[in-house]
């Protein structure tokens, strides 16, 4: 396993996978990392859904998402994690995002690749939302917040660059 600083400095967002499949065992250490993250007032609000490419609501949600476009939103990741949490605490949605951060760099640390995925937020929220809820096992009360693809990468990318004297201002 790598150093934290090391998969930090390395990572990237992966959008091409392998066809090799994602071990159970690697998929519950993936599924642990998110809900070890921290969350507002140790809530502990986070529920995630393990979806596989092939799975039917993949498909539906690739086509309510945009029906013309000729590349998947999940860029054929073998496992796609969904993330929701409760939807009247309102810290939710950055505790969505800190737990889909870590599950990032798990699969980064563990050998994998991942995207975080927020272009479906209005699709999975919006008429169908009822709908989608239920498919994705969404618990009562909560609703979805953000998604990551993850799988074995087959490409690589270089890791951003940064400008110190742009982005932080220290006071």
């Amino acid at each position: 396993m790598k150093d934290c600083l090391e998969v930090i400095n390395t990572r990237s967002s992966i959008r091409k996978y392998t066809d090799q499949a994602i071990s159970p065992e690697v998929c519950r250490t993936l599924v642990e990392a998110g809900l070890k993250a921290p969350t507002a007032t140790n809530k502990q609000e986070i529920h995630i859904t393990v979806v596989g490419k092939d799975n039917p609501v993949q498909c539906e949600i690739q086509n309510d998402l945009n029906p013309e476009a000729t590349v998947s939103f999940f860029y054929n990741a073998p496992l796609t994690f969904y993330l929701s949490a409760d939807e009247s605490f309102r810290w939710s949605p950055v505790d969505a995002g800190i737990a889909v951060e870590n599950i990032h760099l798990a699969a980064k640390a563990l050998g994998l690749g991942s995207v975080i995925l927020g272009c479906m937020e209005r699709t999975l929220n919006g008429e169908k939302k009822k709908e989608y809820a239920a498919k994705l096992a969404i618990p009562e009360g909560y609703k979805f917040f953000v998604a990551i693809a993850i799988g074995y990468p087959d490409t690589e990318k270089p890791q951003h660059s940064i400008n110190f004297d742009k982005d932080v201002t220290v006071l």
